[in-house]
């Protein structure tokens, strides 16, 4: 990954680091891990035994880091006692210089607390309200994100495609695998608008477009989401686009669509339905697990009296490129000049200061809630 171990500012104070790592879940958690490699069983599944342990080396190597730098301000505070001469406080200056700059490389974990950040991302682009204009920029916006994969090399697999009548794509769901995958792309969930002169447009007017981006982590089967199978509709039909000689002349492709709460997932990449159907249902929970989270996040806010509005339109960041050129994130800020290098996939500026900027926020209600977090 291209994200910096050092943050361009001072790093976010210890307490509060601490408080967001949460060294007591982690232990746990590694507990846990650790209790279900020790089964004899697991190992008949190749693929979620390697995921364990996996996961199990990350938190470990993440305990073992913030434990030591935790040992060190412990030494450096009884260090900072007994300082009554200029050598000692000369060594007690290179200690704290030294402790700065380990906790600003460390702070880069903090940004991926989430317990599916490695996780594959499955990543929807649909074209909004604005016709031909929208199906290009959806196309536009996928175009982005598949550069900055292969820049990171990140594995992609298209699982559907629909393409628009003129130009552009109507909709098109990816999934994005590697390091850090979801935790990365999760900033990316959101309407996405373009303001620029029309290509499609016989007067060559200024149009705004746009399209929203979705962004779910790709969740394993033993991962309970319940799902009644009368409320899941199954539709079959013939697949179309690129897909080899099996496309157009079996009914492969699977269309998945549960009905209480209107999500519809297509699959058709696969080469038998029997595998687009595996996939469909496990992209299905991974939107109704997504579904579930923002609703308990929803209920959280609401509580707090701070809603806030997820209707089609606010969009999370602004591509212009007429008059001017410039990005802008409108949750962190964030704006680069350089729309082109942007929509050629040089997005992790944005990613990196949406990430530091939940953290921010992350860090400032542990603090708010539990002023003694990491003392």
């Amino acid at each position: 990954m291209s994200l910096p171990t050092a943050p361009p500012t001072s790093p976010l104070p210890l307490r509060i680091s601490r408080g967001i790592f949460d060294l007591a879940g982690k232990r746990a958690h590694l507990k846990e891990l650790e209790e279900q490699i020790a089964d004899p069983g697991l190992w008949d599944d190749p693929r979620r035994a390697a995921s364990l342990t996996q996961e199990a080396a990350r938190v470990r190597e993440e305990l073992n880091g913030w434990e030591a730098l935790t040992k060190r301000a412990e030494d450096t505070r009884e260090l900072a006692g007994l300082a009554d001469d200029e050598s000692m406080a000369a060594e007690l200056t290179r200690e704290l210089d030294a402790l700065v700059k380990e906790l600003a490389s460390r702070e880069v974990d903090l940004l991926f607390s989430d317990p599916y950040t490695d996780h594959p991302a499955l990543l929807g682009v649909h074209a909004g309200a604005g016709g031909t204009d929208s199906q290009d920029w959806a196309e536009t916006l996928l175009r982005m994100y598949l550069r900055w994969a292969e820049t990171h090399r990140l594995s992609v697999d298209f699982i559907e495609e629909s393409v628009g009548e003129e130009a552009g794509i109507k909709s098109a769901t990816v999934r994005i695998a590697g390091t850090r995958a979801y935790g990365l792309l999760k900033a990316e969930h959101g309407v996405h608008r373009l303001v620029r002169l029309s290509p499609f447009d016989s007067a060559h007017r200024r149009h705004t477009s746009f399209a929203l981006v979705e962004v779910t982590p790709e969740i394993e089967d033993e991962v309970t989401v319940e799902i009644d199978p009368d409320d899941v509709r199954t539709d079959v039909f013939r697949s179309s686009g690129a897909g080899g000689q099996h496309v157009n002349k079996t009914s492969s492709a699977v269309r998945l669509t549960h009905i209480p709460t209107g999500i519809v997932v297509t699959c058709q990449n696969e080469r038998s339905q029997q595998q687009n159907r595996d996939v469909a249902w496990r992209v299905l929970r991974s939107r109704l697990l997504a579904l579930q989270q923002a609703a308990h996040a929803q209920r959280i806010a609401d509580l707090k009296g701070d809603a806030i509005s997820a209707e089609w339109g606010s969009q999370i960041r602004s591509y212009v490129l007429h008059p001017y050129t410039m990005v802008k994130d409108h949750r962190t800020g964030v704006e680069v000049g350089n729309a082109q290098a942007v929509l050629d996939g040089a997005i992790d500026t944005f990613i990196e200061g949406y990430l530091r900027w939940a953290a921010g926020s992350q860090a400032t209600e542990a603090v708010g809630s539990n002023p003694s977090a990491g003392a």
